[in-house]
């Protein structure tokens, strides 16, 4: 009975998850259409309009957070010794961003199909 019990809480905890997941990459989703991400980074986040705006689309969320809080800092004029990044385009776009909308676009952005990484 505790076998059968255990089983159906994991396999709850488990659907809620990818549930939980889901509903927060369509809002990350939701986010990068929001912002109209795609004016520069392309529709799939990965075809940029210009070579020199980097490819998002499988980027490590990790690291997409800490760049846009980064440009939400420099926006805000924080020192350069507060891990800033000055871009004026960037920037305008990062202090409309709450914590939560940078974290659950910079997850979907990571999940979507890219060439990033190392290859063999």
């Amino acid at each position: 009975m505790k076998r059968t019990v255990y089983t159906l809480a994991g396999l709850i905890v488990a659907t809620t998850g990818g549930f939980a997941q889901a509903q927060d990459l369509a809002a990350g989703k939701a986010v990068f259409d929001k912002f109209n991400c795609a004016s520069c980074h392309g529709a799939d986040a990965k075809t940029s309009v210009d070579p020199a705006y980097p490819v998002l689309a499988g980027q490590h969320a990790d690291y997409l957070i800490q760049a846009l809080k980064a440009y939400r800092r420099g926006a805000a004029g924080a020192p350069a010794t507060a891990n800033v990044r000055k871009n004026p385009i960037m920037g305008a776009f990062a202090v409309q961003l709450s914590d939560k909308d940078i974290e659950q676009v910079a997850h979907w952005l990571s999940a979507q199909p890219s060439d990033l990484g190392v290859r063999k």
